[in-house]
């Protein structure tokens, strides 16, 4: 019972939106995912076929069948990321990451199956018998992919901290966060019903999310978060009487009182927080003016 709980928790516990999924990156994904599985097909042949069946040549074939799921990949990432603005809805769970890659394994599948008239002369394109194969190969392929990607994300990622020079810096001893007065500052957003006046001691960080941006706060005793339509600069436009609140990468913007910890090299670092498990990036192009603030008292 123990366990059960533990896993409907992990599965329904909220986190932000996998910046993953954001267009640029996104792009890259469908990218990659049409180079290794047309070189995987062209390379390997894993599907038995009949050459005499075939109305195109392999190259051909290898190349329909891995743009098909890079375009149904891109463009359902794209259609929902759409959706989630529109709705104003900023929160992510494990649960909705499973069922929208099972959709789009379904979605796969049903398009490799109408592929099929397209490619091959059998006449029993159009049967149950092949449904269920192209079906089973979508899951198969996908969840193969999707566990190579975790394993080869955790291998690198090992290894590149253990190969370059990782440090973990805590706060100068002249930066303990000391309580005071609050000071406060009226954001216009890009629609009169999205301003609101931001407590800046409360700012734990703010990410950008197409055309929002999500404010992350800590206020009695709780983490909060709010959707905002306002672009990333002109939040930081607004509040740079505060030069603490700083830009510190393309997406994010964060609050240098509240980092309870860095970790890093010189090709950028990663922000802590004492009261959110959330991480925030330091890109190589804020370095020195990041540097520059956190270094000095405050």
């Amino acid at each position: 019972m123990l366990f059960i709980n533990h896993s409907i928790e992990l599965f329904n516990r909220k986190t932000n939106y996998p910046v993953r999924y954001e267009s640029g990156n996104l792009a890259k994904i469908a990218g990659v995912q049409f180079l290794l599985i047309f070189i995987t097909l062209y390379l390997f042949k894993p599907f038995t076929v009949n050459v005499s069946e075939q109305k195109l040549n392999y190259l051909m074939i290898c190349s329909l069948h891995a743009l098909l799921p890079a375009l149904i990949v891109f463009g359902y990432i794209s259609i929902l990321g759409h959706i989630r603005e529109k709705l104003q809805i900023s929160d992510w769970t494990l649960k909705k990451e499973l069922l929208n890659v099972a959709l789009i394994f379904l979605m796969i599948g049903l398009a490799s199956f109408l592929l099929r008239g397209l490619i091959y002369t059998n006449p029993d394109n159009i049967s149950w018998y092949y449904l269920f194969i192209e079906m089973r190969n979508a899951y198969l392929a996908g969840i193969i992919f999707c566990i190579y990607l975790v394993a080869a994300q955790v291998y690198f990622k090992a290894n590149v901290n253990e190969k370059t020079a990782h440090k973990v810096i805590d706060p100068p001893a002249e930066r303990v966060k000391e309580e005071s007065k609050s000071s406060s500052v009226f954001i216009k957003a890009h629609v009169r019903i999205d301003d609101f006046r931001l407590q800046v001691d409360d700012l734990l960080f703010a990410r950008a999310e197409g055309n929002y941006v999500i404010i992350y706060i800590f206020k009695d005793g709780r983490l909060q978060n709010e959707l905002k339509r306002i672009s990333l600069k002109h939040l930081e436009t607004q509040v740079a009487a505060y030069p603490y609140l700083l830009r510190c990468h393309r997406a994010y913007l964060l609050n240098i009182k509240r980092v309870a910890k860095l970790a890093g090299n010189s090709q950028g670092y990663s922000i802590s927080f004492e009261e959110t498990e959330d991480k925030v990036p330091v890109s190589r192009t804020y370095l020195n003016r990041f540097d520059q603030i956190y270094n000095q008292p405050l």
